[in-house]
């Protein structure tokens, strides 16, 4: 009974606010309007119907004035923000108003009071899903421009938009559901109280989807790699990361595969990113032998000279040859040389190899396999 005593409390103090606030404009009409609202009352409908079309008009006008002072100043300026941003301001306005304008019109039919009040909670309530639908668009819009500005806002970018928009998201339909639960008289307390029970019902049985979903935050925060990072997991998979998602994270192998890997694997994992540090050029190694008879200085002195001749190898930092060890074949050595991205590794990898057996066989280099010697120190004595 108390529940039922509140609820119909709220309800009437919603109407009773919304009828004093019709009252109020109804009041402050211009002089040169009032004689004409008086005449009209007499036919509701006739009324209801002017007062929609006036208001109409009266919200055109206002758009139209509005995109027309705001587009001339956004016209000068050399980004498309403030375009998009006055554009939404604009259709803001007009739905501000033409919603006024359909309270007065409810307000002038004089239905019953249940009625009435329903209607008006009605328009209230197109009036605020169309203020969201617009103030979410606004907010994807703010996001782009921040994210263009790097030197600024370093937290905002093309893998951060998507946590930012949707918590945003998340904010702003949670705001206009709460104050579309008190223009209809309803207490949403109860309703926040249930939700938190049912939270945690759904928290034990979608317990993976919420860890990929805080592992999907985490990665965001600590950025151990971006969009279009080459790297490694330490379960072999090697890729270019095309997607940071709420759930997930994408990698695209080089055999255009796409990987979907749940974030909560990614988070745990040991990732080698190849595409970080101080810059996204990546050091090649090849490892080859010389025998013990070679020239070392020689062999030095044939690799460098490939060089510079090869134009997939960076300049800066220079190629390098460093001998290693003394194999059990072969002096082992190693040519050093970096490139320009890391998914070029193979097809360059594949290009030295052959080039460097080439100039080996020219330069009467040797690539020593693996020999042994086997000796016999008894022949078995043959039966008698």
């Amino acid at each position: 009974m108390a529940d039922e005593g509140s609820k119909k409390e709220s309800v009437d103090t919603s109407s009773q606010v919304a009828e004093e606030m019709l009252s109020d404009m109804k009041s402050n009409l211009p002089d040169a309007i009032v004689p004409l609202w008086q005449s009209l009352e007499s036919n509701p409908w006739l009324l209801a119907a002017s007062v929609v079309v006036v208001g109409f008009v009266i919200a055109k006008l206002a758009q139209w004035i509005f995109r027309s002072v705001l587009g001339k100043l956004a016209s000068k300026t050399s980004n498309d923000f403030d375009d998009k941003f006055y554009q939404i301001l604009a259709k803001s306005i007009y739905a501000i108003v033409f919603n006024i304008a359909l309270l007065l019109a409810v307000e002038a039919l004089k239905f019953s009071s249940s009625v009435d009040t329903f209607l008006k909670r009605f328009v209230i309530t197109l009036l605020i899903l169309s203020l969201m639908g617009k103030l979410l668009k606004v907010t994807r819009i703010i996001l782009e421009a921040f994210s263009q500005k790097e030197n600024r806002f370093k937290f905002i970018d093309e893998r951060t938009i998507p946590i930012l928009d949707i918590t945003t998201k998340i904010l702003i339909v949670g705001a206009a559901l709460y104050v579309m639960f008190i223009s209809w008289g309803i207490n949403p307390t109860a309703w926040l109280a249930s939700a938190g029970i049912i939270g945690i019902a759904v928290g034990f049985a979608a317990k993976d989807t919420l860890a990929n979903l805080f592992a999907g935050f985490f990665i965001v925060a600590d950025s151990p790699y971006k969009l279009g990072d080459y790297i490694i997991l330490d379960t072999g998979e090697r890729g270019r990361v095309t997607h940071v998602g709420i759930r997930s994270t994408r990698l695209l192998t080089r055999d255009d595969v796409e990987i979907t890997i749940p974030n909560s694997v990614m988070g745990n994992a040991k990732i080698v990113n190849e595409s970080g540090g101080p810059w996204e050029k990546t050091r090649l190694r090849i490892n080859v032998g010389v025998s013990y008879d070679s020239d070392l200085e020689k062999v030095h002195d044939v690799l460098m000279a490939m060089v510079a001749d090869n134009a997939d190898l960076c300049s800066s930092p220079e190629p390098r040859v460093r001998y290693r060890n003394f194999g059990g074949s072969s002096i082992d050595l190693q040519f050093m040389a970096w490139i320009e991205r890391p998914e070029q590794k193979g097809l360059i990898s594949h290009k030295l190899i052959m080039q460097i057996h080439k100039l080996f066989n020219e330069n009467n280099i040797e690539i020593p396999y693996s020999k042994q010697d086997l000796y016999v120190k008894e022949w078995p004595s043959s039966p008698e």
